[in-house]
């Protein structure tokens, strides 16, 4: 079976809910339960990324709809490729990524801290005692540079356990964290519900795959990062394989989910994408199925940028046709437009242009914004 780049465009659009118009009733776990999981970030440009994806899969939703799931224990908190929200009925399965990342934070450099064994016994039981306590109730401070990434010990304390599992985020206030023991914030059932390895590597590239429509070993892998890509490839031998077209015509093969079907060609629609969306984070997967390059440049200096500092991908149908950078000042309720990229081929005609207005209007409503003011 050979899938064209049309089709696998449109496969890949509508499992990732960016098909249809945004619009309709409002079900925010039927969203990330679609999705896997919705990755969280601290970075306030306009809004945060959790909400700007959910918000681009149906426009009805707004930012104080999320945070309930995580108190309602609808959702959990852990580490996929980065820190995410993840639909609490996955916690059996997830058990491997406890032990994988404990493993990995109690060897990395990173996490080189002064805090004795006693001391880490310390917090937990003043968390046992208290209740959830986040990073502001204890008091110990970095030690040497002040870098980026420095945390004080008993940060680096309470995130080794947090990423073994033996603590877990109980509900976020301002976005601060707030730890618990795993036991009072995870379902009894599901706490108790131990399973295999085997078992929990098969469901994860199982879904996987599925979310994914098709894949190779390391795509599948990467998925969740809860699973290697060796663990990913003996995973899928013997599965249907099919011949995928590239945007630049090229075959490549991949993996097939099930019973995959031909998707529904997409609204033509304009959306503004997060840099931090699931259809756009795997930059290597993009550039194949869609011809278009794109790399997260926050952490790039300045003068070193190709774009700007936090850049939106514009999707139109089911191609990107630009970029842009916005600045939110929620004062003054005006979002700036400090940066505009038609992509090379595109013809920026006038009902495009006003596809985009239209769209940046209801991205300004969405965070309260009443003025857009384009500075380029």
């Amino acid at each position: 079976m050979r899938l064209s780049s049309t089709d696998a465009r449109r496969l890949w659009l509508h499992n990732h809910g960016l098909s249809a118009a945004p619009t309709g009733p409002l079900d925010v776990m039927a969203m990330i339960n679609a999705l896997g999981f919705v990755q969280i970030d601290t970075i306030r440009n306009v809004t945060r990324a959790h909400h700007h994806i959910l918000w681009s899969r149906n426009q009805n939703y707004r930012e104080k709809h999320l945070w309930p799931l995580l108190r309602q224990r609808q959702l959990f908190e852990h580490f996929t490729h980065d820190a995410s929200l993840i639909p609490m009925q996955t916690l059996p399965m997830w058990r491997r990524q406890f032990t994988r990342m404990g493993k990995y934070v109690a060897k990395a450099e990173w996490f080189a801290s002064s805090l004795g064994q006693g001391s880490i016994l310390d917090i937990k039981a003043r968390i046992e005692t208290e209740g959830p306590l986040s990073t502001h109730a204890f008091d110990t401070k970095i030690e040497g540079k002040r870098e980026m990434w420095a945390r004080p010990p008993h940060k680096k304390a309470l995130d080794k356990m947090w990423y073994a599992g033996e603590l877990a985020t109980s509900h976020r206030e301002k976005f601060i964290k707030f730890y618990d023991l795993a036991e009072r914030v995870f379902p009894a059932h599901l706490h108790a519900d131990h399973r295999p390895d085997e078992e929990q590597i098969n469901w994860l590239c199982t879904q996987a795959l599925n979310h994914l429509g098709f894949a190779t070993a390391n795509e599948i892998a990467k998925f969740w990062d809860a699973v290697s890509t060796k663990e990913a490839r003996v995973w899928a031998e013997g599965a249907p394989e099919i011949e995928l077209e590239a945007a630049d015509g090229t075959l490549s093969r991949a993996y097939a989910a099930p019973n995959l079907q031909p998707a529904p060609k997409p609204s033509t629609r304009l959306r503004i994408l997060n840099p931090f969306d699931p259809a756009i984070r795997d930059r290597t997967r993009l550039e194949r199925l869609f011809g278009f390059e794109y790399r997260n440049e926050m952490f790039v200096p300045k003068a070193k940028r190709r774009w700007g500092y936090y850049v939106y991908p514009l999707l139109e149908g089911a191609r990107f046709v630009g970029r842009i950078e916005l600045k939110a000042d929620r004062k003054t309720s005006v979002m700036t437009v400090t940066g505009f990229w038609p992509e090379p081929g595109i013809k920026w005609s006038d009902a495009r242009r006003s596809k985009l207005d239209t769209e940046l209007g209801r991205f300004a409503s969405f965070v309260g914004l009443k003025t857009i003011d384009w500075q380029v």
